[in-house]
């Protein structure tokens, strides 16, 4: 079970940037004429807006500011 997540996980981490660069690179340059971005570039991209977005839990149960005890 364990070998099994951890190849999901890992197939997530390769395979969500793949995806994010192609929906990038098909929209954003006709639209909004900005420049095609590369893999690498891709996957910066999601870790900064994870980290600014809050996306990055790791299964951490705090409450935060945002709960309002309900």
């Amino acid at each position: 079970m364990s070998q099994v997540f951890v190849i999901l996980i890992l197939l997530l981490i390769f395979v969500v940037p793949a995806i994010f660069q192609w929906l990038w690179n098909i929209t954003c340059p006709d639209v909004f004429h900005l420049p095609t971005i590369t893999y690498w570039q891709a996957f910066r991209l999601l870790i900064l807006a994870a980290l600014l977005f809050g996306g990055l839990h790791f299964g951490t149960q705090s409450s935060g500011s945002w709960s309002f005890g309900l």
